[in-house]
């Protein structure tokens, strides 16, 4: 064969810019990819490794747990039939039994009410700021921002000082309404018209002849669906892991805390944690029982965190590009 046919038969050379291919499959994989890989996969594994032991204690009894054997993850011993007795001794604590599913249903009614309160209130107050233009405008965005990087611990103190004024201290309405009070959904509902919702949309509305109030009602609120969600997620999840406030507004009546004080009230409870109140209790709480009142008061968390997820995710990008 002649060199110069030869040279006719050579492969092209590849364009100037484009990345040769890699062939596919593990032999790929750079020894720095595996490394994050396999770091990625050992963290993972030490996040799981304790809340999988500890949803299994929930499952254990108590004579399996004090004897030691735990098994792998902590699974051993784990059955039905202890959950079902773990339940009962968590449902007889208080003088009556029932204590825990009160605080539960106290913690629903102000999650829940101070979330419709806080959605109420912030998506007409992020609208006011974000599209109408008046004199005190940036003064109350101003008094927005530094209202949410205010400790809630700080106002613990003069809120119980306004509602033991109008006596009511341990009834739950003060709690909601005070929970109503959201200034981060505001800021969020703030970005949300500001970039979601065109000034020219709002302009076009006003040469219509539409009102301020008929604008927010007829195309502000359908568009903010998104919004609202968010908002009325991270209130829910402020509200229910909130502390200090019920305990300040709730702990003169033991049947209205909510199940965030009232877990400090099943530990103190506990022969493990304090040998000296728990001598004279019917109902003995140990680990398999507060781990199961534990799992039980975050399975609303769970429950609302799986439902807004898809909103969660795509909220990310609410302020990001402005429409």
């Amino acid at each position: 064969m002649s060199t110069s046919a030869a040279v006719g038969q050579r492969s092209p050379k590849p364009l100037r810019g484009s990345a040769p291919r890699r062939p596919g499959g593990i032999a790929a994989w750079s020894a720095g990819r595996l490394a994050r890989v396999v770091t990625m996969l050992f963290v993972a594994v030490l996040f799981v490794f304790p809340i999988v032991g500890f949803i299994a204690m929930a499952f254990r009894s108590t004579d399996h747990v004090q004897a030691g054997s735990d098994g792998f993850l902590g699974l051993a011993g784990v059955s039905l039939q202890n959950l079902k007795d773990n339940w009962s001794e968590v449902n007889a604590f208080g003088p009556d039994g029932g204590l825990f599913t009160q605080w539960i249903g106290n913690s629903l009614t102000v999650s829940v009410g101070g979330a419709a309160i806080s959605l109420a209130a912030a998506l007409p107050a992020g609208y006011a700021m974000a599209r109408l233009r008046f004199r005190a405008r940036r003064a109350m965005l101003l008094v927005t921002l530094v209202t949410m990087v205010m400790p809630n611990t700080v106002l613990v103190i003069p809120l119980f000082l306004e509602v033991n004024a109008v006596g009511a201290i341990g009834q739950l309405w003060p709690v909601v309404v005070i929970m109503g009070f959201f200034p981060f959904g505001v800021y969020l509902s703030y970005i949300h018209f500001l970039t979601a919702m065109p000034g020219e949309l709002v302009e076009a509305a006003r040469m219509d002849g539409l009102g301020e109030l008929s604008i927010f009602l007829r195309i502000a609120v359908p568009i903010s669906k998104q919004a609202a969600v968010l908002v009325t997620f991270f209130a829910f999840v402020a509200n229910w892991t909130n502390f200090f406030l019920p305990l300040a507004l709730l702990s003169s009546d033991q049947s209205k805390k909510t199940v965030s004080t009232g877990l400090q009230d099943l530990i103190g409870s506990s022969p493990l944690f304090n040998p000296t109140v728990a001598a004279g209790l019917n109902v003995k709480l140990y680990m398999p029982q507060l781990a199961l009142a534990t799992f039980i008061s975050m399975l609303p968390l769970l429950a609302i965190f799986l439902g807004a997820q898809k909103y969660l995710i795509r909220g990310e990008a609410i302020g990001a590009v402005k429409g």
